[in-house]
């Protein structure tokens, strides 16, 4: 073969895999953009941009939730964590055509979490707050994977706060309430009732403020 073949055949052969690079790239450009297409239209058909009218704004609780806050833990699963310091965020929006509100709370922060964060202070988890005019309140479904826990309540204004109100599968009555309410902070209280039917027992406590 001639220097001037081999030229040749080299020359074919990085054409050829130029071609195959190419494709690959146009094809994972493609991937990527029907992924991002996808992502967007799920966005887009779940996210509401305010209340559904069929909601009376004096039984909108949770409007004014939207948006982005960081949390500051106290309490999680019963147990005092004010001096550690351990910071949050929950995220707040209109969704199903404004019939409902849903949040995502994270703990610890997401710039913060690894993949063998400690479970017993793990938490990433939602809550879907439907409103239910048959019932003139909100029906709530919270749930954290991390964990397993899961909550079903009912939730209505109750003078200057929020008091959702349910039962768990074993009859233990719950109450978490949102207190302290301004536009850019809230004082959020979970309990549960000791079994003397008397005492409520702080179980989660967050004081929240707004980043937008």
């Amino acid at each position: 073969m001639t220097g001037i073949q081999t030229k040749q055949t080299a020359s074919g052969k990085f054409v050829r895999v130029l071609y195959w690079i190419l494709l690959l790239m146009r094809w994972t450009v493609s991937a990527v953009q029907a992924k991002q297409t996808t992502s967007d239209n799920f966005l887009r058909v779940l996210c509401a941009s305010g209340r559904s009218a069929e909601i009376p704004e004096s039984a909108d609780a949770y409007g004014w939730l939207v948006g982005s806050w960081e949390l500051e833990v106290l309490h999680y699963r019963g147990i005092d964590l004010s001096s550690q310091n351990i910071k949050g965020e929950a995220h707040f929006n209109w969704v199903l055509e404004g019939r409902a509100i849903q949040d995502v709370w994270i703990m610890p922060r997401i710039s913060g979490r690894k993949s063998d964060s400690d479970r017993t202070n793990n938490m990433y988890g939602t809550t879907l707050r439907v409103w239910d005019p048959a019932i003139q309140a909100w029906r709530i479904r919270w749930i954290n994977p991390v964990s397993g826990h899961e909550e079903r309540q009912t939730g209505r204004k109750v003078g200057d706060e929020i008091v959702q109100v349910g039962a768990r599968a074993d009859g233990t009555p719950t109450r978490w309430r949102f207190t302290e309410v301004t536009p850019d902070t809230f004082h959020w209280i979970g309990e549960a009732l000791e079994p003397d039917g008397r005492t409520w027992k702080i179980e989660g406590e967050f004081r929240a403020h707004r980043l937008r």
